[in-house]
């Protein structure tokens, strides 16, 4: 198959992309959408194997049942004759395995931002029903933006038809990312893909695999019983956290392993984070242990009894190989055919010895139709013959193919006889016009006016051009067709409708994927909402409903909440305080330290930040409550004063008065009513306001005496 070729009357090859152990992958262009797309053509050999036109059908109908970002879409597939072949998005970059034979080990944040990308795409399909079988980075392609893109479903099979690998005992898949039940021909599942992604994973942060070998065999049997070494071990700069998930999911115990593409994923963003792995951190050394003695306990049972320099067994006979390279292949014929024809000129040579009056050989006309002219010409030349080419008008053989000899092939003819080579001329041709933008019937005129005719009409949707305008062509505008050969015209519909649904609450990576994919240019706007958490979709400009296909929506995406103004506490109590920023979402915290503060005692006094400070909801506003500094004052003496001048006195400084009801008994009358003691004593200090207690004098006279 060579550039320019067309399948299905649709789509033009214009480049080879690379060849894999099923297919080859090619650039194409959809002349019917007028976009570039990747074709994959199921090879010539396997066209006729029922099995593998099987697995290849099942490849297009289970990835084109598949949506998500991280996945190569699947617009198309078919049958062009005895070609089958999937038409995918074409990704724009370079694939995984590219990049690390270029660039060695990736650092380990970008490691794990491709490794969560890439169990994002398996929990879709997983959740689908369908295992990868091939998880490798061959598969995994890196877009010029960075993103992640899984392709080649290429042997991933519904989880029901894992019954028909254990009977078959096949093994699919790349060895050097085989799981240990795959190794051993037992049927895969959702874990194996797990396993296969920790190898690649393992590969990214090392630059190396965990395990090499001579032979797929070799490595399929490391996988099941040998140990890994730690990529820490390896790469120092792998950090802990990381090094665990690494080795949680390179478990040979599929229980042992992660359970789900999410929960790996999950763990692989927690790695990122600087947070410790939830699943892997559960995993005890004794758990990983009785794993290891599991799986090394079922080798004696499965497909691989035998050590690695064993010859390899049926359950590794469909182990592909990646380079994919049929060269030796042909080198090969082409030497076996030299052989051949030095076999039969020896054995001629031999024959004619000591007889010079001999005829000449005689040898069989070898089929040569459909070669081109030189290689048929070096065919016939190398027998023997003497070549005469000669140009036959052929409307069915493409030019320059060969549609026969003369002598006809199978008949037997000397050597060194002349063979007229009959090379198709192809039959008249003239250029296809230019219709775009023409109505039907003026492209009618158009058509014959060139001598061609007319064939089918189809409607697609087109921004570019009114409905009832010409698209384009196919064959298209200024290529060669024959003569009287009918020209298929595509006609706009009009721009076309998508009904915009409502997007609130939704991830804007998945938004923005499914509004390119209808068309849409989509323009992104930050905006503050209090109802939708940050980095989701707010709402769309249009509103939700029918528009145009190839309109600009615009997504506006949270940024979170509004920053709020903090409100002015001081002089409020801390009741008064909560409810006034309770409406703003804010928290208050009240701060054990306290500020002096006789207007303020009990109330709030002091606030950071300060009235005016713009937070978002949910952050703290401290506040000081204050408290009236405590006054002290020394005692005055009072004692051998009167009752009213010890008030007097005691007021003057602040402290209060107060008279004990006892007295003390006095025989002197100039004492009566005088401060006898006080308490508290003269120069204590005190609180100012407190009581002072005096004890006054009372005159008692002494008894009389009787002479």
């Amino acid at each position: 198959m060579e550039a320019g070729h067309l399948l299905a009357d649709r789509y033009e090859l214009t480049s080879h992309i690379a060849r894999g152990g099923m297919a080859d992958v090619w650039e194409a262009r959809d002349r019917a959408l007028n976009r570039r797309v990747a074709v994959k053509v199921l090879h010539a050999q396997f066209s006729n194997d029922e099995s593998f036109v099987r697995r290849f059908r099942r490849e297009a109908q289970a990835a084109a049942n598949l949506s998500h970002p991280n996945i190569v879409s699947v617009y198309d597939w078919g049958q062009d004759g005895s070609t089958y072949f999937i038409v995918m998005e074409l990704v724009e970059g370079r694939s995984l395995r590219d990049i690390l034979k270029s660039e060695g080990a990736l650092l380990p944040r970008r490691a794990s931002e491709i490794a969560a990308e890439v169990a994002a795409a398996l929990a879709v399909a997983h959740h689908a029903g369908l295992v990868h079988r091939d998880v490798k980075p061959g598969n995994i392609l890196i877009p010029a933006d960075g993103t992640v893109k899984v392709t080649d479903f290429g042997i991933a099979r519904a989880w029901d038809d894992s019954l028909e690998l254990t009977r078959t005992g096949a093994v699919i898949g790349t060895a050097t990312y085989f799981s240990p039940e795959q190794a051993q021909g037992q049927s895969a599942d959702a874990r194996s893909d797990l396993y296969a992604l920790g190898v690649v994973l393992y590969e990214m942060l090392t630059a190396a695999v965990p395990f090499r070998g001579e032979s797929p065999v070799a490595v399929a049997y490391q996988h099941v019983s040998a140990p890994v070494t730690p990529p820490r071990q390896v790469n120092p700069e792998v950090p802990e956290n990381l090094d665990a998930v690494v080795m949680k999911a390179l478990q040979k115990n599929p229980d042992a392993r992660y359970q789900d593409a999410e929960s790996f994923r999950a763990d692989l963003l927690a790695a990122m984070a600087g947070e410790s792995p939830i699943a892997a951190a559960a995993m005890t050394g004794a758990a990983a242990g009785i794993a290891v003695a599991d799986d090394a306990t079922r080798v004696l049972d499965g497909a691989i009894a035998a050590p690695p320099t064993a010859p390899p067994g049926e359950a590794y006979r469909e182990v592909e190989d990646e380079s994919g390279s049929q060269l030796p292949f042909i080198i090969t014929a082409f030497v076996m055919l030299a052989v051949l024809v030095f076999g039969v000129w020896l054995v001629f040579s031999l024959l004619g010895d000591g007889d010079e009056d001999a005829t000449p050989p005689t040898l069989e006309v070898p089929l040569v139709a459909g070669q081109t002219e030189a290689a048929a010409t070096s065919i016939l030349t190398e027998l023997g013959f003497v070549v005469q080419p000669e140009q036959v008008a052929d409307p069915d053989v493409e030019a320059g193919l060969v549609i026969g000899t003369d002598p006809p092939a199978g008949t037997l003819a000397e050597e060194g006889s002349t063979i007229r080579l009959q090379v198709s001329a192809g039959v008249d041709t003239v250029e296809v016009p230019d219709l775009t933008g023409l109505t039907v019937d003026d492209a009618l005129v158009e058509l014959r006016d060139a001598e061609l005719e007319l064939g089918t009409v189809s409607e697609v949707p087109s921004q570019e051009f009114e409905a009832g305008l010409v698209v384009g062509s196919d064959p298209t505008a200024g290529s060669d067709a024959p003569v009287g050969s009918t020209v298929d015209i595509a006609v706009s519909s009009g721009p076309g409708t998508f009904d915009l649904p409502n997007y609130t609450g939704r991830v804007l990576s998945e938004v923005r994927f499914e509004l390119q994919q209808a068309g849409m240019t989509v323009v992104e706007r930050p905006e503050p909402s209090e109802e939708v958490a940050e980095g989701f979709v707010v709402r769309t400009d249009p509103a939700p409903g029918p528009i145009d296909i190839g309109s600009t929506v615009t997504v506006f995406v949270s940024e979170g909440p509004a920053p709020r103004a903090v409100p002015n506490l001081v002089g409020l109590s801390q009741s008064q305080a909560e409810a006034a920023l309770a409406p703003l979402g804010l928290v208050l915290r009240v701060s054990d330290s306290t500020v002096e503060s006789q207007q303020y005692d009990g109330l709030v006094a002091e606030q950071v930040p300060s009235a005016g400070t713009e937070l978002t909801p949910g952050q703290e506003v401290t506040v000081f409550i204050g408290v009236a500094p405590v006054l002290t004052v020394l005692v005055p003496e009072v004692t051998g004063l009167s009752e009213q001048e010890a008030e007097f006195e005691l007021d003057s400084v602040g402290l209060a008065f107060s008279v004990s009801p006892t007295t003390a008994e006095t025989p002197d009358e100039l004492l009566d009513g005088l401060v006898a003691s006080q308490s508290p004593a003269a120069g204590v200090e005190v609180t100012l306001g407190q009581t002072v207690t005096v004890t006054l004098y009372e005159f008692v006279p002494p008894p009389t005496t009787v002479p």
